[in-house]
């Protein structure tokens, strides 16, 4: 990279120049991500202290909390930290860090969903034989599986950017660094990269919406066999985790399954799938969800002792 390269830092434009107006955004992203941080670490924490969240569905529901979390910070607190101290700018090594990182989580998380609608459509269409197919080294192997797969999905999209030499211009209209923005800063053709890099993400989420869609297809074709009662429950599991994978894989289809162009509303759908849904997790996932809740009370009841213990002993 650095022998055909002349450009060392890439300029940001973000989403205004002018400066009121990014101290505005960067305090409206710094409350989304302290919120963002707050919401799923206490999913997290809830699961891993709850002897009562051991079903797989809340196994996997702490990886995708934890990958949100990982997922955000790849972008947002550099968003905040540049616009407070007015210097938009992000050295070319740690611009290709922040692509490797960005589809590093993003694919990750794509996997997990995947893996979160096979879960559910054995827990709905196969209850007798859930536990056992949906064992403890099943369920680890699938994590490990969707972390692979986004590692996999990752090194492939850094490895042809760095194909790529970069002799200027260096200012992307964007607010961090992703392959179509930098793909428009390389010094030669293109097309073959961009192609690989379509095909690659592309393929990715084809085959992931086709193993969701068939997997709801088949779970609402064996709800009708069962009681009202069933159904609801499973139509309220299986709605919060199709709004998810909406949010989600809606703005990145709309980002990523097209010709690498850059267009100026890709800022703003890029805030849907880095920030939105993350932000937005916590609340369709486990707020709605009264085992979650009534875990985090208890947790929060044995917070609670514990201070009042901890200050009798001080006193």
């Amino acid at each position: 990279m650095t022998s055909t390269s002349n450009v060392t830092e890439i300029i940001f434009l973000g989403f205004s120049q002018n400066r009121n107006v990014q101290k505005i955004i960067a305090v409206v992203f710094l409350l989304m991500y302290t919120t963002i941080v707050l919401g799923n670490g206490l999913i997290v924490v809830t699961i891993v202290a709850s002897k009562g969240l051991t079903s797989p569905m809340y196994f996997f529901l702490s990886y995708l909390s934890f990958v949100e979390m990982c997922y955000c910070s790849v972008t947002a607190p550099r968003l905040v930290i540049d616009s407070f101290t007015e210097r938009n700018v992000i050295p070319l090594k740690g611009c290709i860090a922040q692509i490797f990182f960005l589809h590093f989580f993003g694919g990750t998380e794509i996997f997990l969903l995947t893996v979160m609608a096979y879960d559910r459509y054995v827990a709905i269409c196969k209850p007798l034989h859930y536990m056992t197919i949906m064992n403890r080294r099943a369920c680890g192997l699938l994590v490990g599986a969707a972390w692979g797969g986004g590692l996999l999905h990752s090194a492939g999209q850094t490895f042809l950017i760095l194909q790529l030499p970069f002799r200027g211009p260096n200012v992307i209209d964007h607010y961090f660094c992703d392959v179509h923005p930098v793909l428009k800063l390389a010094s030669s053709d293109t097309f073959l990269i961009g192609l690989l890099i379509i095909a690659n993400g592309g393929s990715i989420s084809v085959v992931s919406f086709a193993v969701l869609l068939v997997s709801y297809v088949v779970i609402l074709h064996s709800l009708r066999g069962q009681t009202s009662e069933g159904r609801r429950k499973a139509l309220s599991t299986c709605a919060s985790h199709l709004a998810v994978v909406g949010l989600f894989f809606i703005p990145c289809s709309f980002v990523y399954m097209r010709p690498c162009v850059s267009l100026p509303v890709d800022k703003i759908v890029a805030v849907f799938y880095t920030v939105v849904t993350p932000l937005l997790n916590p609340i369709i996932y486990s707020f709605r969800n009264a085992e979650v809740k009534n875990a985090m009370r208890r947790l929060m009841g044995r917070k609670g002792v514990w201070e009042e213990k901890w200050m009798r002993e001080q006193g």
